[in-house]
């Protein structure tokens, strides 16, 4: 049986068959996901926002041992982290403050409270200093990460937060393209006038970090505010109808991340795959509970004793401290449920898990059907 055809300009951009590209999703988009959707036409991104150069450097040694074909890296580009605040929200001098112990002493009393709080709610108990969680992103990182993909020579360099524009000309140097992710056309412009080479414009229905705008509304108003740079399309898309809708707003593909969360080679506990699984369209929540900023997520206990506690989130830095003292007791306690659990309005859409290849197969064919059948389904009259 003849492939199906579903092309785009940006599929020679990206040097793709198919104009679907895999979202770098930290913790779940690693090689072996990123080469079974590269190796099937798409683009695959590694989510690589944790990872430090040591683990970036495995990531693509494992892909690029997996396919020859192009394949990106996303991480997150932050603006620093902010130093503790005091009850009152004044910063502390550092001569105020002793040297931390441990991330947990940089916490306000309310949010070391907060913590305490979820461990009693839930029967979490401490687990060992040595076994805790160190948060790393911020500046320093973030410079050893770039300059790690530089230097692998990675094709595609993507940032899920921030403006790449600092790094353009670096990675263009050897001919790789550059990919910004954005939810509205404030930042899309930024991003483009950067130099980013597409522009990715993600509406509210995303799973994992998202914004205020709706994919239908946001994208059209993105495509006309950087043209004639690429759009690609992420939040609500996941099957071939939506990548059909996606091509009739404007975007030249998508950016796809839910419909691969359950793919058999996503790398992750099998628990939260069988979560989205059995969610509905009505089973995601946005929260800041986990970095800091807005995040979609599969709506857990943790999550509602959050949000009814009413504390504000604390700079990405020091918000992942908290979530991550609390993820590292859930997982020594098995209670895999409180983990982040990132997830699309589109998971009521998915009800099993395949292999990445037979995922993105039937996306083209689908997309490819839907395209072929408007003109019969659509009638339109002209009138000159």
């Amino acid at each position: 049986m003849a492939r199906p055809v579903l092309r785009t300009p940006i599929c020679d951009l990206l040097e793709i068959e198919y104009p679907i590209v895999l979202a770098g999703m930290g913790g779940v988009s690693t090689a072996d996901l990123v080469a079974a959707v590269s190796e099937a036409g798409g683009l695959g991104i590694v989510g690589a926002a944790g990872m430090g150069p040591d683990e970036i450097e495995a990531q693509v040694s494992r892909i690029r041992s997996l396919t020859d074909k192009p394949f990106g890296v996303d991480i997150l580009l932050p603006t620093g982290v902010a130093a503790p605040r005091s009850p009152d929200g004044a910063e502390r001098p550092a001569g105020d403050r002793p040297p931390p112990r441990r991330p947990f002493d940089l916490l306000p009393p309310e949010y070391q409270a907060f913590v305490r709080k979820a461990k009693a709610e839930f029967g979490l108990a401490d687990p060992p200093a040595e076994g805790q969680a160190r948060r790393r992103i911020g500046p320093d990182f973030t410079k050893q990460q770039v300059e790690t993909i530089l230097e692998l020579r990675v094709p595609v360099f993507a940032s899920g937060l921030g403006n790449p524009a600092p790094y353009v000309e670096s990675f263009h140097a050897y001919g790789a393209k550059v990919i910004g992710l954005v939810g509205n056309v404030k930042a899309a412009r930024k991003v483009a006038e950067g130099g980013a080479d597409v522009v990715v414009a993600q509406g509210h229905e995303a799973g994992g970090h998202t914004g205020r705008i709706g994919t239908l509304a946001l994208v059209p108003q993105v495509v006309d505010a950087v043209s004639p740079t690429p759009v690609l399309a992420a939040g609500g898309v996941g099957d071939g109808r939506g990548i059909a809708a996606a091509l009739a707003l404007g975007a030249q593909g998508a950016w796809m991340g839910t419909a691969f969360l359950v793919s058999r080679e996503a790398s992750w506990p099998q628990l939260l795959k069988e979560r989205i699984l059995a969610a509905n369209e009505e089973g995601t929540r946005v929260t800041r509970l986990y970095s800091g900023k807005t995040m979609r997520n599969i709506t857990n206990p943790l999550i509602e004793l959050w949000e009814a506690e009413g504390l504000p989130a604390l700079p990405m830095g020091l918000q992942g401290i908290v979530a991550g003292e609390i993820a590292t007791a859930a997982r020594a306690a098995g209670r895999l449920e409180l983990l982040m659990n990132p997830a699309g309005q589109v998971a009521g859409m998915l009800h099993e898990s395949r292999p990445a290849t037979e995922i993105l197969g039937g996306l083209v064919a689908d997309a490819a059907r839907v395209l072929s059948e408007l003109p019969r389904r659509v009638h339109i009259a002209v009138e000159v």
